[in-house]
């Protein structure tokens, strides 16, 4: 989930270990008998501690999902959540792809009937440090960027297959949304140098998914504006002044310090239009009341807010239920006791800024020369991080590589009804909308979200006719 707006985002014995299977690996102390609450499931859980940093402290928290039937057969995928600074476990993991979501009364979970552990092992990690529950016992590591995250989820990637060796050599695909449009091509570039130097341990990368990213502010800022314009959330000359008094060129992650005065007025204008009473991260959904929603969670009501099919208040619900002790007692979480309170995003982080403003191009460029197939995926109510952005630097990106259509711009189908659009570039490079989907596109399109995660996992397109091409 993202949290910016302008303005305001090893030998022997591992050997042995994987011959016995994942009922034999060193993960075994951190299997998950059950959650409160927790519906019967088939498959396994694990969740617990990767340390990254000995000289620190510092140690990441991960939860990892089997997939449902088959986990032995099915590849892994790693999903972060963005920010920077917010959970996957909150986000990915209990929100939008994982098998649970949380109940309206804050108290269990209820099952996820499109988790996408349905098509893959899911390991999602709150990253960096400070993050969530992950945590480090010198404070000078919560002073970090887009380097160091890269470099400690290489760490941690290489120790949790220490944990879990069975995995050593299965499929990997690497997801994520929202500023993990940085985190991820960083982890895979490195992943990839990794890959080059090492004799032993290589990473199998089969694939790299990233929805509604911060790819470039050039672009990514200016779509949202045009976005609100397009959308009626703002007027004419408004969207006209913004349109010709700004250049977004100059734009620097977290402020508008280097547009005019004229241009900071209009966006400044722009954002009080558009106001609280929108959730800028899906148009068309209500907005959640926290003060009262967790009033009515603490008297123990059940209190799901539905919007058109979507839980609008499980923010609320899930905070509320991350931060029951039995909760994180089943999860082996807070081992170090806290000095505050899990949340979604950390208040503990002091991110490098400036990360925001790399431009991620040269890094997906460089992934694609790798084969490795690249999806860029949009959820077309989102205007944090809107379609009309990512689709241009798709577009360019491919130009620049001189990558041919490969499939024009057309419509892809679930169930016969219209899912979104998709297009793709040299039989390597797709970009493809989910319609009616937010910048979290399985937490408001679950159905549809796990079609187009089983259509990248199983490297076939989506479906452009009525008769899908896969099981939906």
């Amino acid at each position: 989930m993202g949290r910016w707006r302008i303005g305001i985002f090893m030998v022997l014995g591992a050997l042995m270990a994987g011959e016995r299977g994942i009922h034999g690996h060193s993960g075994e102390e951190d299997l998950v008998v059950g959650l409160p609450g927790q519906p019967e499931v088939d498959f396994r859980q694990f969740a617990g501690y990767v340390d990254v940093g000995e000289k620190t402290g510092k140690s990441l928290f991960y939860y990892f999902a089997e997939a449902d039937g088959d986990p032995d057969k099915k590849p892994l995928t790693l999903w972060l959540n963005g920010g920077p600074g917010c959970s996957s476990i909150g986000g990915g993991a209990f929100t939008e792809l994982g098998p649970f979501f949380p109940r309206g009364d804050g108290r269990g979970l209820r099952i996820n009937k499109h988790s996408w552990n349905k098509v893959s092992n899911l390991l999602f990690v709150e990253s960096p440090a400070g993050v969530g529950w992950s945590y480090s016992n010198n404070t000078s590591d919560y002073e970090c960027g887009d380097e160091s995250t890269a470099n400690d989820m290489h760490v941690f990637l290489m120790r949790w297959f220490d944990k879990f060796p069975e995995f050593k050599t299965r499929e990997l695909f690497l997801t994520g949304e929202s500023y993990a449009g940085h985190y991820i091509p960083q982890l895979v570039v490195l992943l990839l140098n990794h890959n080059k130097r090492s004799t032993n341990l290589k990473f199998n990368i089969k694939g790299m998914a990233i929805g509604n990213p911060l790819l470039n502010l050039d672009k990514d800022i200016p779509s949202m504006y045009e976005y609100y314009w397009s959308h009626g959330m703002i007027s004419d000359e408004l969207g006209l002044k913004i349109l010709n008094d700004c250049d977004f060129d100059d734009y620097e992650f977290g402020g508008s310090h280097n547009v005019s005065a004229v241009c900071n007025d209009a966006v400044t204008e722009a954002d009080k239009v558009v106001g609280d009473y929108v959730n800028a991260y899906d148009v068309i959904l209500d907005v959640c009341y926290p003060s009262i929603v967790e009033q009515e969670l603490r008297l123990k009501k059940y209190v799901t807010k539905m919007s058109v099919g979507v839980d609008v208040c499980m923010t609320s619900e899930r905070r509320f239920y991350f931060n029951l002790p039995e909760v994180q007692h089943a999860l082996h979480a807070n081992r170090t006791g806290l000095p505050y309170s899990w949340t979604m995003c950390s208040g503990v982080l002091n991110y490098n800024q400036t990360d925001g403003n790399i431009n991620i191009l040269p890094l997906i460029k460089r992934i694609t020369r790798h084969h490795i197939p690249v999806w860029i995926f949009s959820g077309d109510q989102d205007s944090v991080v809107p379609l009309l952005g990512s689709r241009t630097l798709v577009r360019e990106l491919a130009h620049d590589m001189r990558l041919q259509v490969t499939l024009p711009y057309t419509a892809w189908f679930l169930k016969g009804q219209v899912g979104g659009w998709v297009t793709e570039y040299g039989n390597i490079l797709t970009f493809a909308t989910v319609r009616g989907a937010a910048h979290m596109v399985p937490y408001s399109q679950p159905h549809r979200a796990l079609l187009l995660f089983k259509s990248f996992v199983k490297h076939q397109r989506l479906p452009i006719t009525t008769q899908p091409a896969i099981e939906d």
